[in-house]
């Protein structure tokens, strides 16, 4: 009897060991996946402030979040090879736009390390992508595309503003490979978020 309940404990064990690395795999980051099983709070500490924002800018949460998974990995601190700071790595100049439509005059780039500050400022720069795309089905892809390499280059791959085509088209034209991945990478973070349910 001990011997068949030892049996039975070890195949649960291992049938849970199972389906966890299955998800975790599914999840397209296995080690991210792990990292947020074992320390929620570093991946979940943001959560709050990503839904507020989001709603404000009214652009969905998971891909914010999406964004911020593939730009730092949830480090406030983050400091890019170009400059880019923070969770949502923007640039200065993207910063002083925000700035500067927000109407906030003694604006320091330095503030980029606010969690808070750049989460309001990327947002904003995501959201005003996704309505310059808006005419197509969708808009996803074109607005991670300028915000990764910015407008003129994403304005090329679409044939210009005003052009509508199909997203994968617009994918394919994407002539730099790190603009292409990094679109496919988001996307498929923010959809590993629906299907869950939650961020």
């Amino acid at each position: 009897m001990i011997r068949f309940l030892l049996k039975l404990i070890i195949c649960a064990l291992l049938a849970i060991g199972a389906g966890v690395a299955y998800l975790a795999m599914r999840s397209g980051d296995t080690v991210y996946t792990v990292h947020e099983w074992v320390s929620p709070q570093r991946f979940q500490q943001y959560d709050q402030l990503i839904r507020t924002v989001a709603e404000e800018h009214r652009i969905d949460p998971m891909l914010v979040k999406a964004v911020i998974w593939r730009e730092s990995r949830f480090d406030p601190m983050k400091f890019g090879g170009a400059g880019e700071r923070g969770l949502m790595q923007l640039t200065e100049g993207a910063a002083k736009e925000w700035a500067q439509d927000s109407r906030i005059a003694d604006f320091r780039v330095e503030e980029l390390m606010d969690p808070k500050v750049n989460v309001q400022a990327g947002t904003w720069y995501l959201a005003r992508a996704m309505k310059r795309w808006s005419k197509q089905s969708d808009p996803v892809p074109f607005a991670l595309a300028e915000y990764n390499a910015g407008a003129s280059r994403a304005q090329r791959w679409a044939g210009g503003d005003d052009i509508v085509i199909p997203p994968n088209t617009f994918r394919d034209n994407i002539d730099f490979p790190g603009t292409r991945k990094y679109v496919d990478q988001i996307m498929a973070r923010r959809d590993f978020y629906k299907r869950r349910g939650r961020m």
